[in-house]
């Protein structure tokens, strides 16, 4: 009887390998045909990333979303019927389990896309990214990260007139929520920011959550928003 019988004691046991992880379901909404093909091809290659489906327009982008259920959607902001700021805004109020929203967009400077990131959008890429950056953008907004870019953030913000500044009641926060505030309007993630003050994750994850709530933000992009228009953090260019 050899060694790879099933006697008692004679039995060699191999770790079974751990399961992948789901993939990421993504919506694509972009008034394109070309474009929108062209993403769900490149896209549907990526690792990690399963295209369930796609949208021409806003309303069909909120149809498409409540029947899909996917966890991202890839979201033009110049649609007609309706654009990506009133579908995502109304994804957000309509779905139990709304979909994270990255905004597509060809021009940084856009006043859509601040506006979309007011209304509840996890962050935004250029369209002439390479695929590859586009898809980890999906991924990480999908784990529960933003996508922020300060600088093209600034100046985004700061060629808009700045909202009143009852827009971020200070009074509420708190000068260490304050204090992290400024750190997520650099870009920081939790575990930087964490580094940066000396304190544990768990503590930032706290201050963060508190600063959502009290900024009644949708999202962290969102709580920077407010901080840039409101005159909390104020926008500085190199140079």
């Amino acid at each position: 009887m050899n060694g790879s019988g099933a006697g008692a004691g004679g039995e060699h046991h191999t770790a079974s390998p751990a399961p992948a992880p789901a993939p990421v379901t993504l919506l694509i909404a972009d008034d394109d045909e070309v474009t929108r093909s062209g993403l769900r091809l490149l896209l549907a290659a990526q690792p990690g990333i399963e295209v369930v489906g796609e949208a021409a327009d806003g309303v069909e982008a909120v149809e498409r979303a409540l029947l899909l259920r996917p966890d991202v959607i890839l979201m033009d902001v110049r649609m007609p019927r309706r654009n990506g700021i009133e579908a995502t805004r109304q994804l957000l109020a309509e779905s139990d389990r709304p979909p994270k929203v990255v905004v597509i967009t060809t021009f940084e400077n856009d006043d859509y896309v601040t506006a979309a990131l007011s209304a509840g959008a996890s962050g935004f890429v250029l369209k002439r990214r390479p695929v590859p950056q586009i898809a980890e953008a999906v991924r990480v907004v999908a784990a529960g990260e933003a996508i922020l870019f300060p600088s093209t953030l600034r100046r985004m913000v700061t060629a808009r007139p700045l909202a009143s500044t009852a827009a971020l009641p200070r009074a509420a926060l708190t000068g260490r929520e304050e204090e992290v505030l400024r750190l997520m309007a650099t870009g920081l993630s939790n575990p930087e920011i964490a580094g940066s003050l000396s304190v544990t994750l768990e503590t930032v994850k706290t201050h963060v959550g508190n600063v959502l709530t009290k900024l009644r933000a949708q999202n962290r992009t969102h709580a920077v928003v407010i901080a840039y228009e409101s005159g909390l953090v104020v926008p500085r260019f190199p140079g």
